[in-house]
Formats: structure tokens, sequence, C-alpha cells
């Protein structure tokens, strides 16, 4: 497999389409998946998501944004993320409306309905181009669908499911979670509700998270293939502790995963509890992923004061809506616990939105235009929201350690004080402030921080001094890489993304209205 695959046209690289029957039926992670198991084989592979909707966002080296699953894809990969890997990034502000990111910067706010009645028709060939540079630069691109591509409501408009495949010609692969149940109807259903012409790209079907014998799968597969014309490619098992970064942030990427895969105890006589405010619009919740896979640390996420009682350490995540997150903790009392916690000496960590919170004043015109309005006070900063959105790749050093992260925000933090220095924030008193995400996985820095939380709060913890996130993270992909190499028809994806979508696939009625 080594040397550049041939699509069906021969001029540019293989392409394959990931679609799937619900949202989270497990895209990103055969994706990934693939990607993974293509480079071990030699393949210059690429990631590629035409739109995603999510709160959890990276930085990439040139200064774009876009979502996190596709850097964790890259990563995947062993390539360096850009803009052209996820040309669309919509960050929902509510339920009706969404930031607009196009190649990594913001134009603008739209609303779904503003969205889906022009705007997204108009941006098919700002993705179609970014395709197509990525299939002549790379032996392969693994396009990620979004939602079903049978929400026959939204097809007209769509870029990213069958609108995609349609445009560019590549075959689509459709996974099922069968852990959810109905997934033969779930195959079958997305068939038929397809028109003839997007039916005829659907190559074959994935089952996703299967516990059990595979054998008792079998007459279902057979009946699947008779019913549909089209060959199950792969049951991949249920597999515990893969806590990639996901979409959405009404989910958590690890709830211990990591440390289901670590499996270590504790380094010293005590755990670590870590409770992180799951404030609303939370975005980049992947900042505490490498706290959860430190052995002894134990991180969940809260929404009630009570829940703070026994933490170690409270960690204000990122926002979408700062002011919005500020309001729903003073609603709930969680911002009158953090203050005690602050006067008593017990460690508050804010990251991003969370930093802003934890200050004296937020003046913003601009993500809540809810003018001037008092933070909780706790750091000597204030906040003023730039219309102009800070996308960077920091490093440097705190706590005697070398960092590096990356920024996403709007608001400018003025420092007025504190105790001391804190990347570009400060700490005042036990609490710590931060525009940057993803920090804690520099290892030293993270070992640093967490000694002085533990001693802060009277802890017999100590951090395992070989925690290394980035190989933890290199396993994770490794197992994606697995289950695809040893669950799923190999020799069958190859054939689609060299040869691109065979012929002869039959129709099944009634198609698309």
């Amino acid at each position: 497999m080594n040397g550049r695959l041939k699509a069906a046209g021969g001029a540019v690289g293989g392409g394959l389409l990931v679609a799937g029957t619900t949202s989270d039926a497990g895209k990103s992670v055969v994706t990934a998946g693939i990607c993974r198991w293509l480079a071990r084989q030699g393949v210059r592979v690429a990631p590629f998501k035409a739109q995603n909707m999510s709160l959890n966002s990276f930085v990439t080296r040139e200064g774009a944004e876009i979502g996190r699953a596709q850097a964790m894809q890259a990563a995947a990969a062993r390539v360096e993320p850009t803009a052209l890997m996820n040309p669309v990034l919509l960050k929902p502000g509510s339920d009706r409306s969404s930031q607009v990111v196009l190649l990594g910067k913001p134009v603008g706010e739209l609303s779904a309905r503003g969205y889906h009645d022009g705007r997204q028709e108009q941006l098919l060939g700002t993705v179609t181009d970014c395709l197509a540079e990525l299939r002549r630069t790379h032996d392969a691109v693994i396009c990620e669908g979004a939602g079903s591509p049978a929400e026959i409501n939204l097809r007209r408009t769509d870029i990213v499911n069958m609108g995609l495949a349609r445009a560019a010609r590549i075959p689509v692969v459709v996974v099922g979670d069968i852990d959810r149940g109905g997934v033969f109807a779930s195959f079958f259903g997305t068939t038929a509700l397809l028109s003839k012409e997007d039916q005829a790209l659907v190559a074959g079907y994935l089952v996703n998270k299967f516990r059990g014998d595979v054998t008792l799968l079998e007459p279902g597969l057979a009946m699947l293939r008779g019913l549909t014309g089209r060959q199950t490619l792969g049951v991949l098992p249920f597999a515990h502790g893969l806590g990639i970064d996901e979409e959405d942030g009404l989910r958590v990427s690890l709830r211990g995963a990591v440390r289901e895969s670590v499996v270590a105890p504790p380094h010293g006589a005590e755990v670590l509890r870590v409770a992180v405010c799951a404030v609303p619009l939370m975005s980049n919740f992947t900042d505490v992923d490498a706290l959860a896979a430190e052995p002894g640390v134990v991180v969940r996420f809260v929404d009630r004061a009570e829940e703070l009682a026994d933490a170690d350490l409270v960690v204000l995540p990122g926002t979408r809506g700062t002011v919005r997150a500020l309001e729903w903790l003073r609603a709930r009392g969680l911002a009158d616990a953090i203050a005690r916690r602050a006067a008593e000496g017990r460690p508050v960590l804010g990251i991003c939105g969370g930093f802003q919170i934890l200050g004296e004043l937020i003046e913003d015109e601009v993500e809540s235009k809810a003018g001037t309005v008092e933070g909780l006070g706790l750091l000597p900063v204030r906040v003023r929201f730039a219309a102009e959105k800070t996308l960077a790749r920091p490093a440097g050093t705190a706590l005697g350690e070398p960092v590096e992260g990356y920024e996403i925000h709007h608001g400018v933090a003025e420092v007025t004080g504190g105790d001391e220095e804190f990347l570009d924030g400060c700490r005042a008193g036990s609490v710590w402030g931060t525009h940057w995400h993803g920090s804690l996985e520099s290892d030293g820095f993270r070992r640093a921080l967490l000694r002085r939380v533990a001693a802060d709060a009277g802890r017999a913890f100590v951090p395992a001094p070989g925690t290394c996130f980035a190989a933890l993270r290199e396993e994770q992909l490794d197992r994606l890489g697995d289950l695809i190499e040893e669950h799923a028809d190999t020799a069958a994806l190859l054939r689609l993304i060299e040869e691109g979508v065979p012929d002869g696939l039959p129709f099944v009625p009634p198609g698309a209205p």
C-alpha cells in the first residue's frame, strides 16, 4: 500500500466519506481509526470534515480555528492539522444561532434559518476546493459526515454528507451504533430515504459498538445485504477507554476513559478530587482530559453547589457565553460556593471564559451584548470583549516548567495585580486564571500545578512522575487503528478509497420524496 493511491479519475488522491445513521454513531472514531490504519501502512492520508458544529475547537499553527475532532484525526493521520481539514465550523451561541468560522476565521453570526436558507449552499464551492486541495497533496482523504445523510429536510443545502459525496464523486460508508439498538432498521431506512443518485454512492455499512458473539449477528447482516445489495464492511466491538476529542459539549470526552486505559493506582497516599462546573455552552472541556489521565486524580462534571464540598480543585472551563455562564453560576448557588472556597484558601482554576468570570468586571458588547457586568471579583482582572477574536498558539513557562497552549477568545484581559503571573493571567491566593487552553497537556507543568493544589488542599497526593499525556493519546489512536485493522474488511475499504464508487449498486425504494 505504499506509494500514491489513485482515485477513479486517476489524477487525485483517493477519498471516502464516513457517514452515520445518527449523531454520535461513531463517525469521528471510525474516521480516526481509518486514518491511523492507513498512516501505519505508509499512506499519506488526511482527515476532512466540510462543516462541523462544535464548541470544542483547536488552533492550528497558522492561527486557524478548526474542530478538535479534526485535529485529533490529523494526529491519527500523523499530519499537521490545517484549516483545509475543516473549512466551516459553526459555534453555537444559543439554540437558534451560531458563529460561522470560515477557513479558520470568524465571519459573523447567523441564525439556523439564515444559514440553511442560502449561506450554506454558497459555501459548497469553498468546501469542494478545500477537499480537492487535500486530495491533490495526499494519497487519500477520509471525510467525516455530520448527523445523518438522510436528513431529507436539509438535503437541498447539504454540503457535508451526500451533497459533498455527489460533488466530489466519493464513495460513502454508513456507520451505525448497535449499542443503541435498531441498527438494521437504521441502515435500511437511511439508504431507502436517499434519492437514487445519492444511493448510488452508498457502498456499504460498518457496525459499531457490538458486544457479544459476532456469529449471532451474521444472519441479520446477510438479510441486510439481500435487502440493500450492500455488504457490511466490518463489525467493530465495543471498546472502553477511547477518550478521543468529541464535538458535543453535552457529553464528556473522558469520564474516566483515559484512566481505564492507564489502570494505575494513586502514586501517593490520597486521591485528588477535581470538580468541573458544567456551565452552559461549555467549550474545550477537553482541557481537563490531562487531569483525568493522572493516576489518583478523579474528575467529575458538576452542576450543584453541594457537589463542590469535597472537591480539592474546582475548575471553571471555557464557554461560548461568558455572561450567560456567570448568571447560571449565580442562579444555582455555585458562585457563592466558589467565593467561599477562595476565602478559605481552597484552589480554583479558571480557563478562558472561566478566567473571565473570576475577574472583577466584564464589558461585553460583542458576545452577549450585556454591557458592563460584575464578575466574581476573585481575580484582579478586567475583561473587555473585542470584535476580533484572538487565535494564538502561545508557549512559555509557569511554575518553573515549560508550557504550550492555544487561545480562542474575544475577551481581552487587563491584569491589575495578583500574587504572581500565571501564563497570560494571574494567581491571587488560591485562585488561578488563564486564557490558555491545553496547558495541562504539558506534563511537567501539570504535575507542578497538582503539587500546589494538593498542598493548598491538605492532601497527601503525589503526581505520578512518568505520566506522559502525549503517549497516552498515541496509545488511544493506535487502538482506533487496531479496531479497523482487526475488525473491518480493510481490503474492501482500500478498494473504495483507490477505485471509487463501485458500479451496479441497486436502488432501494422508496427513495427521497
